[in-house]
C-alpha cells in the first residue's frame, strides 16, 4: 500500500525502540501528561457544568422565572394570565406578590424576602412543594397567616411548625420619616430545603395575606408569575408581554435578581478552564524537548535522507508526523478517560467515600451530598481540539531545525 515518505518514517521512527532509552522515556512523559491534562480538563468542566445545572434548578426553580405587572395593584391577574399563556414560551402563569421585611424571634432578627403565592398554583412553577422538609405548603390557608420559611433560617431561629414569628415590614405614613413598621404575627406551618442561599432568605406566605399586609383588597395582586421554556428567553418573552398588555405594564425577569450568580458561575468555568489548558500546554510542549533531542539522535538518518533525494520539506513532514502521533495518542488517550471518568465521577467519589469511611460532601456543610457532573460533548471536542493543536504547533521548530540539517557537516564525523 503506497504511503508518503513523511507518513512511513515519521510512524516508524514513533513505534521503533531507540538506543537512546531517555528519549523514549520523554516521549512517554509527553503522552502521559497530555493524557491527563486532557482528562483533568473534561472532568473538572463536567463537575462544573454539573454545578452549575444543580444551582439553576434549585435557586431558578425557586425564584420566578418572569413576572408582569402593572404601575398598580392588579385587580384581576386572570386577563394578564391568559395573554401570557398565548406565547408558545410560557407553560404557566400564576398570581404573584411579593415584599421585603424583617423576620424576628425572641430578639433575634433578619432581613427575608416574602412571595406570596397560591399554594394550589405554586407546583406549576416552583419546585418548593417536592423540598419542603416539615409541614405543608397547603396550610398556608388564607386569614390564617401561616408562613413556609426555609430550613438556614428554622436552624438559625430553632423554628418548628407551629411556632410563631414576627414579619417587619416597611409600611409608609404620615408620620414623621414617612416610613412606619408594621408587625404582623405569622404562624410556621412548613420548612423547605432546597440548598442553595434561598433556604436562608425566603419566605412564603399566601397571596391574600400578602395583599392584607399591603393593605390591598384580597383579590389583588402585585404581577402574574410565569415559567418559561428557555430560562434564556425569559427577558425578551416577559418584555413582549408586557408590551402587547399596555404602556402601563412593566416586566421584570430572572437576571435582574440572579444574574449575577450566574455570570459569575460562568466567569469561574471559564477562568478555571483556561488555567486547565495550560497544562495541557505545558504537556504538548514538552514535546518540543522530545523532538529536539530526537532530532540530534537521527542526525546521520536525515543526512543519508538528504542524499537519497528527501527534499527539506519532506524531512519537516517526517517530524511533524512524529509529534503528531505523541499528540493525538495522548489527546485520545485522554479524552476516552476523561469522557469515562466525567460519567462516573459520583461513583468514585461515593467509593472513595466508602473506602476511607469519610465523607467528601455531606448535606451538612454543603448545599449538595455528591458530587454532580453533567458531560457536554462540545467541551470534550473543544478540549480534543485544543490538544490537538498545541501538539500540532509544538512540533513545528524542531522539524524545521531538522530539514536545516546540512548533510556534509552531519556525515563529517561518521
Amino acid at each position: 500500500m503506497f504511503r508518503p515518505l513523511a507518513i512511513f518514517i515519521g510512524s516508524r521512527y514513533t513505534r521503533a525502540k531507540r538506543r537512546n532509552h531517555f528519549i523514549s522515556f520523554i516521549s512517554l512523559t509527553s503522552m502521559i501528561g497530555l493524557a491527563l491534562g486532557v482528562l483533568a480538563m473534561i472532568v473538572v468542566l463536567s463537575v462544573m457544568n454539573g454545578f452549575q445545572h444543580e444551582m439553576s434548578e434549585r435557586i431558578l426553580g425557586m425564584v420566578p422565572h418572569a413576572t408582569v405587572g402593572a404601575t398598580q395593584p392588579l385587580d384581576d391577574w386572570r386577563p394578564v394570565a391568559e395573554a401570557a399563556m398565548k406565547n408558545p414560551e410560557v407553560q404557566a402563569a400564576v398570581p404573584f406578590t411579593q415584599l421585603d421585611g424583617m423576620l424576628s424571634f425572641k430578639g433575634a432578627m433578619q432581613p427575608i424576602q416574602v412571595s406570596g403565592v397560591d399554594p394550589a398554583q405554586e407546583g406549576k412553577v416552583s419546585i418548593v412543594a417536592s423540598h419542603i422538609k416539615a409541614g405543608d405548603l397547603q396550610a398556608l390557608k388564607p386569614g390564617e397567616f401561616g408562613v413556609v420559611i426555609g430550613e438556614i433560617t428554622a436552624r438559625r431561629f430553632r423554628l418548628a411548625p407551629g411556632d410563631k414569628v414576627t414579619l417587619i415590614v416597611p409600611e409608609v405614613s404620615t408620620a414623621p420619616g414617612g416610613i412606619t413598621p408594621r408587625l404582623q404575627r405569622l404562624t410556621v406551618v412548613g420548612i423547605f430545603k432546597v440548598g442553595a442561599e434561598l433556604d436562608s432568605s425566603l419566605a412564603l406566605i399566601n397571596v391574600q395575606d400578602a395583599a392584607e399586609l399591603q393593605h390591598w383588597q384580597p383579590t389583588q395582586v402585585q404581577s402574574v408569575r410565569l415559567k418559561v421554556r428557555d430560562l434564556w428567553l425569559a427577558p425578551q418573552v416577559a418584555s413582549d408581554i408586557a408590551q402587547g398588555l399596555g404602556p402601563q405594564y412593566r416586566a421584570d425577569d430572572w437576571t435582574h435578581t440572579q444574574g449575577s450568580l450566574f455570570s459569575a458561575m460562568k466567569m469561574e468555568k471559564t477562568m478555571i478552564g483556561l488555567l486547565l489548558l495550560m497544562i495541557v500546554a505545558v504537556a504538548a510542549f514538552n514535546i518540543i524537548a522530545t523532538l529536539v533531542m530526537v532530532v540530534n539522535d537521527k542526525g546521520t538518518d536525515i543526512a543519508i535522507l538528504r542524499t537519497l533525494g528527501a527534499t527539506p520539506g519532506q524531512i519537516l513532514g517526517i517530524f511533524v508526523v512524529q509529534g503528531s502521533l505523541i499528540g493525538i495518542a495522548g489527546t485520545v488517550a485522554g479524552g476516552v478517560l476523561g469522557v469515562i471518568a466525567a460519567l462516573n465521577v459520583s461513583r468514585i467519589v461515593g467509593w472513595m467515600e466508602r473506602v476511607s469511611g469519610q465523607h467528601i460532601f455531606t448535606s451538612d456543610v454543603y448545599f449538595i451530598s455528591n458530587l454532580p457532573s453533567q458531560l457536554q460533548w462540545g467541551d470534550v471536542a473543544m478540549i480534543c481540539c485544543a490538544g490537538l493543536v498545541m501538539s500540532f504547533l509544538a512540533t513545528l521548530y524542531p522539524a524545521w531545525r531538522a530539514a536545516q540539517v546540512q548533510p556534509a557537516q552531519a556525515l563529517r564525523y561518521e
